[in-house]
């Protein structure tokens, strides 16, 4: 067995089912062999449901429902980074697959994804084609670029999905269907629980690159996702008070001194134009306080601890992600 799901979970009791059952069908590559004992047993996998203190019933349901999942029971809502570590930590496999409780997978993804992290040792991570569950010929992800002005954005959103039928290099693997290599958070750390959610998976692809290894995404390894199932909807007060503020904060802890300065103007464009974005949704005011408190929360002993401390030995690394940043920048602004 080489690989452990872990799913975070909070008050997620309406999609758990259908992410835990459908779980159990890739099992096998094929559909067609779910019977096969055999084939069940060369690519089952144990699976660990982190529960962040829900009140809906989850945890009752999968105890009853789904006797052989693993559960671990926080006794309130840790946020997601601290959850997906304490799946991570109680995993005993080479790798772990973090799947959002608001997905369905197909037969065959866990493997597909095993078989490419076996292929390229390299990785640290590798993300699943993931599709709208409403409209599933449109993507929702297809790996997560970070650029210049300090925008993190999920490759296809809202594409046809035809249009990414290859594997290629990203800067992050979605940490909503993407498989890591477990030994490698010993190295670069876990993920950062002071982001409590959103874009901690952009600082820990982020992290990965800094120490010379790579994050890739697998066309072939299809999840369906739901989208907001925790926050509850795309842009609500919550998520954008946490983004604008993890935004900052992972400017800080990730970029040395002199890339902070070559990056500066198009930092400041990016923010003005996110501000700019964020007032005709009404929450401009939410957006300057979060990445306010990112500062702040970079300049606490708490946020210091967790800052990348510039080794020479990683130069080489960060002029390859400033060439991600600048290259990202244009993709994102050319469409």
């Amino acid at each position: 067995m080489k690989t452990t799901v872990v799913i975070p979970n909070y008050n997620g009791k309406e999609y758990l089912w259908d992410c835990l059952s459908f779980l159990k069908r890739s099992y096998v590559d094929d559909p067609k062999h779910a019977g096969n004992e055999l084939l069940c047993e060369r690519h089952t996998f144990d699976t660990i449901v982190v529960d962040n203190g829900s009140t809906d019933g989850s945890i009752e349901m999968l105890r009853k429902e789904f006797p052989k999942v693993t559960v671990i029971a926080l006794s309130e809502n840790t946020g997601f980074a601290n959850a997906v570590n304490v799946g991570i930590k109680a995993a005993k496999t080479p790798y772990v697959f973090l799947l959002n409780n608001d997905t369905k997978i197909d037969a065959g993804c866990v493997s597909k994804l095993e078989q490419a992290m076996d292929k390229r040792p390299d990785y640290f991570s590798i993300g699943a084609k993931m599709l709208s569950m409403q409209r599933p010929e449109e993507i929702d992800d297809a790996g997560d670029l970070y650029c210049a002005l300090g925008w993190a954005f999920a490759l296809g959103k809202g594409s046809d999905s035809s249009f990414y039928e290859k594997d290629y290099d990203v800067f992050a693997a979605c940490a909503g269907a993407a498989i890591y290599r477990r030994d490698v958070f010993e190295q670069i750390g876990y993920f950062d629980e002071n982001h409590f959610a959103y874009l901690e998976d952009i600082d820990i692809g982020w992290r990965a690159l800094i120490y010379g290894y790579k994050n890739g995404y697998l066309h072939d390894a299809i999840v369906y996702h739901a989208g907001s199932g925790s926050s509850g909807s795309r842009y609500n007060a919550f998520k954008v008070t946490l983004s604008s503020r993890n935004s900052t904060y992972l400017i800080r802890k990730n970029m040395p001194l002199l890339q902070r300065i070559l990056n500066l103007p198009f930092l400041m464009l990016g923010f003005l134009i996110k501000w700019l974005f964020f007032v005709k949704k009404g929450f401009g005011l939410l957006y300057i306080k979060g990445l306010f408190a990112g500062i702040r929360l970079s300049l606490t002993e708490q946020g210091k601890r967790k800052k990348v401390r510039f080794q020479a030995r990683h130069l080489k690394q960060y002029c390859i992600i400033q060439g991600m940043l600048w290259l990202n920048m244009l993709r994102r602004i050319t469409g």
